[in-house]
């Protein structure tokens, strides 16, 4: 029985349905428990950071998220002890929607650093920043248009006004869904591409570790964007829930998956793996080691290297990855090899004209006596 007047209940079943005080209390406890710690978290991490002068923004933003999604977990535990209140469900299911955006953000941000370490030539381009910067302006927004549409197809009954709120809601969903399996394209892309120059390496660890990370937090991103899409076009009444709008599926593909990769985003400190040198804006700015060598550590990055139809690819020579990088290490001089077209290390090649010319040196001696 809907009411004399707005907000109206929704006719269609929401994923996760009204929360219960037996059932979604205690689950919805739980997850505010571990979204408060992931908060605490990141925003120590990011205050030590900031004390060291040690520049990551995406700590800001990864603790900006787990404070929507405490607020979520709150919405849901009022919401469950005023189940008739409409306003309290409204705002909890904005909540909902809008907190993982900024989960897809930071990974296009680590993926945009990818893309400008393997291919510096492209990623480096305006068009290419200027292409990032219109994606972060059109999830901005189409969340302001979904938030929009989602309130005020609550107070209408008209038919026709609730199917242009539900056009524009499924656009939404299916533009964050894209949003969240954008990286997986473009990461491998930058892959397989011939590279130009070396790998310009940033951050600590194994080049190839960031690649598996962002990876694998795009692809349950993904899963859980696409679900959430998928069950918006497939409305079914209140009155009969079919088993993929369950509480089940609700906590799996939202809660589930999001503490996951906030948690991996911690233990594997993203602040050091993904942090680059501040005020980097072009190719060689990223494995800068000191302002009195930049400029030489450009030449070196720029320098041509062969394509991957010239040579056997081992795992190394695909990520470029044989040692691993610490933040602020120095870049080794290396020259180009004339028999295989590879750049070799200066003290390679220093041992190898070495072991040449002691044996000439021998033979001289031999003639003298």
């Amino acid at each position: 029985m809907q009411p004399t007047h707005g907000p109206y209940l929704p006719t269609t079943a929401g994923l996760g349905g009204s929360p219960t005080k037996t059932l979604d209390d205690p689950i919805t406890s739980i997850f505010l428990v571990l979204f408060v710690i992931g908060a605490v978290t990141h925003m120590f991490i990011l205050q030590i950071n900031m004390r060291r002068k040690h520049k990551f923004i995406m700590s800001g933003l990864l603790f900006g998220f787990c404070m929507a999604r405490i607020v979520t977990c709150t919405m849901r535990l009022v919401w469950s002890t005023h189940l008739t209140n409409v306003s309290v469900a409204i705002a909890a299911s904005i909540f909902v929607a809008a907190g993982v955006i900024i989960l897809f953000i930071v990974n296009l941000i680590f993926t945009q650093r990818i893309i400008r370490a393997t291919h510096p030539h492209l990623g480096w381009t305006k068009t290419f920043s200027w292409a990032f910067r219109l994606w972060y302006g059109c999830i901005i927004g189409l969340l302001a248009a979904l938030i929009t549409c989602t309130v005020l197809s609550y107070y209408t009954l008209d038919t026709d006004i609730r199917r242009k709120y539900r056009d524009v809601q499924l656009v939404g969903s299916t533009f964050f869904a894209v949003s969240a399996f954008l990286p997986i394209p473009l990461i491998l892309g930058s892959i397989i591409i011939p590279k130009k120059t070396r790998i310009e390496k940033f951050g600590s660890g194994r080049f190839r570790t960031k690649i598996y990370i962002l990876l694998f937090s795009s692809v349950i991103l993904t899963l859980g964007a696409a679900f959430r899409s998928g069950t918006a076009y497939v409305p079914k009444p209140r009155s009969d829930p079919p088993w993929y709008v369950s509480k089940a599926c609700f906590y799996l593909f939202n809660f589930t998956i999001e503490i996951i990769v906030v948690a991996l985003y911690a233990a594997i400190r993203v602040d050091k793996r993904f942090h680059v040198p501040d005020k980097s804006h072009g190719p060689g700015d990223y494995s800068r080691t000191s302002p009195a060598g930049q400029e030489q550590d450009k030449e070196q990055t720029l320098e041509k290297r062969p394509s991957l139809a010239d040579r056997v690819l081992s795992e190394e020579q695909v990520f470029d990855d044989d040692e691993e990088t610490q933040v602020g290490s120095p870049i080794e001089k290396r020259i180009p090899d004339v028999e295989s077209g590879l750049a070799r290390p200066v003290s390679e090649v220093s041992q190898t004209v070495s072991s040449i010319a002691k044996p000439e040196e021998t033979h001289n001696a031999e003639d003298v006596h």
